[in-house]
């Protein structure tokens, strides 16, 4: 993740318009200097969200909502600190640096790209409506009821057979052929250079600001080379595995209901959008990663419905993905449609009427799991019914949430009709050991203080330039000792000393007034995981007593170690029992105000 130069970032403030951002999704009426609407927050009927002519925030006088450009894109469209960024940068033609020459190459070659895919995106739409060649291909659309709106909609296309044409549109348009390679649109052989696609139906594959890094392409002639669906090849810009199909269309409204369907396929994602279940999204051809399901928790999703294909595949992709929200306390439930029905051909041949019983029908994962395992046991036999329950007690027992274990136990122990005790659910656990790892904020391995001083500070950063009472909280029982995280402590103490002197009110400020790159990348690393706003200051307070309690128990340990090195006289060693006895019994808490 780049970390851009505060010069650059000081550029992007003096550049945005702040009325300009918010008049996509707020109907202003100009009074004056000042703008008024309906705030995008809360329910209103009398105008009472504010923006001042020149100033950097709103306010909304009826839920207290305030904050910049990138607040709002961050609380209402769900971006990451770093996707807000780049959208106000593009927005207003501003050039972000980074203090990494890599990922200044990448930020440069990112926009040569998304242009290139922009104008092939519509290229291929404009062929599939406008020539003899794409009505073939809109015949077949029709017939598999994707009408024109549905078509305009999401921008689908054709690709021709004959590659000149494209490869001569793209030229003139002044793309170079090596971008063309580099988006995966041409490939570059040794006698001449053909099109990645032929012959096929276009779907752009789009990130979730909305911008095409890619192509999904169907073929509808039997003679078309390749399989029936092709997709981009693995590029710069479009990553299989962290891809989420129709997130730009659906993020708002599953992050406002914190649910998503999952389907399968593409078309199927795009007809339950177009239908207005625009909580739906699709792995991109490959199963569900854990790098899927992150994005989805960093979302506050709390429950998945997966109406995956009626068939052998279908029911065991549901049982892979189902697990792994599980795994993350995520609720799951399964769809169950008819054999060898997607939800796409469900939805043409019955309505979506009956697609909404079978939503309002969906069993819960476990059930599912117990029903569709038992299929392959006799449970009349208790080697097999044995059989079964430890395959999926196994299963429970590598979720990562004690609790989602428990009742999940328990619950088999209900379907199965087995004894709680036998499935160990009475049994008690050793107590979990308290494991360090060392390593960055991006490492694979998981270091506890970073993840408990991160959480902290994500928190207070985003949310005390609105809410003034969490710094002078955090002001009131945080001491610099407490932390363990160097560069959390630096960036704590900074933002203390810039909010008393008043040189930051938003987050833009804060990241253009650090100083150290370390910070800036700390910083944007930091942001890009969303909070639970519900429970703002609840998670807050509960965060800031864990780094209590951490510094407690350590000066508890401290004074254990010495006791018991033998190196102490009997006075020192009372003078210290007694200093442990006095701390042992004196338990920090935090200091409201």
């Amino acid at each position: 993740m780049p970390s851009f130069t505060k010069e650059s970032l000081e550029t992007l403030r003096n550049k945005i318009d702040l009325v300009e951002v918010l008049e996509p999704y707020v109907r202003f009426t100009k009074s004056g200097a000042s703008y008024k609407g309906l705030c995008p927050f809360h329910e209103e009927k009398t105008p009472s969200f504010i923006v001042q002519r020149g100033d950097m925030h709103y306010h909304c006088f009826g839920c207290s909502a305030h904050g910049d450009a990138i607040t709002f894109l961050m609380n209402y469209q769900k971006l990451s600190f770093q996707e807000a960024v780049e959208f106000l940068a593009n927005k207003f033609q501003v050039k972000l640096e980074t203090s990494n020459a890599n990922f200044e190459n990448d930020n440069f070659s990112k926009k040569i790209l998304l242009n290139a895919l922009d104008e092939a995106t519509n290229f291929y739409n404009f062929i599939l409506l406008n020539t003899k060649e794409g009505k073939s291909a809109l015949k077949y659309l029709y017939s598999r009821g994707i009408d024109l709106d549905f078509i305009k909609t999401f921008q689908i296309g054709y690709s021709l057979k004959d590659s000149i044409v494209f490869q001569k549109y793209m030229y003139e348009k002044r793309i170079k052929k090596e971008t063309l390679e580099k988006t995966g649109l041409i490939r570059i052989l040794t006698s001449k250079t053909v099109d990645f696609f032929s012959d096929r139906i276009m779907f752009p594959i789009r990130d979730a600001l909305g911008s095409t890094i890619g192509f999904s392409a169907r073929s509808f002639k039997e003679n078309t080379f390749g399989g029936k669906y092709i997709n981009t090849s693995e590029t710069f810009l479009f990553k299989k595995s962290k891809v989420l199909f129709g997130l730009n269309y659906s993020r708002k409204r599953i992050a406002k209901e914190k649910k998503a369907i999952i389907v399968e396929g593409q078309i199927d994602a795009l007809r339950l959008i177009h239908l207005g279940y625009n909580i739906t999204i699709a792995s991109q051809g490959t199963s569900f990663t854990k790098d899927h399901v992150e994005q989805l928790v960093n979302l506050g999703v709390k429950e998945v419905f997966l109406a995956f294909d009626g068939d052998r595949a279908g029911i065991e992709a549901a049982i892979k993905t189902g697990d792994l929200f599980q795994k993350n306390a995520i609720e799951v439930y399964v769809v169950e449609l008819p054999a060898n029905k997607d939800p796409d051909t469900f939805i043409i041949e019955k309505g979506k009427d009956e697609f909404e019983k079978y939503l309002k029908q969906a069993n819960d994962y476990l059930s599912f799991l117990v029903k569709t395992l038992s299929k392959k046991y006799n449970l009349q036999s208790p080697s097999q019914k044995n059989e079964l329950i430890q395959k999926i007690v196994s299963q429970i027992k590598n979720w990562d949430h004690p609790l989602m274990i428990h009742e999940s136990l328990r619950k088999l122990a209900n379907l199965t009709k087995t004894p709680e005790e036998i499935l160990g659910i009475n049994v008690k656990e050793e107590p979990n050991i308290y494991i360090k790892k060392q390593g960055s904020i991006s490492n694979i391995d998981v270091n506890f203080d970073l993840v408990l001083e991160t959480d902290l500070l994500r928190i207070l950063f985003l949310e005390s330039f609105s809410n003034p009472k969490l710094k002078e909280i955090a002001k009131l029982n945080l001491k610099e000792e407490y932390f363990k995280i160097t560069v959390a402590k630096n960036l704590y103490l900074k933002f203390l000393e810039l909010k008393e002197n008043e040189k930051i009110n938003n987050l833009l400020s804060l990241a253009i007034n650090l100083d150290d790159a370390e910070e800036r990348l700390f910083l944007s690393e930091m942001l890009h995981k969303k909070i639970n706003k519900e429970i703002i200051e609840e998670t807050f307070i509960n965060t800031l007593q864990k780094i209590l309690d951490r510094y407690w128990m350590e000066k508890r340990e401290e004074i254990k170690i010495k006791i018991q090195s033998g190196r102490l006289d009997d006075d020192a060693v009372t003078d210290l029992a007694k200093e442990f006895d006095k701390i042992k019994n004196t338990r920090p808490k935090v200091n409201l105000l």
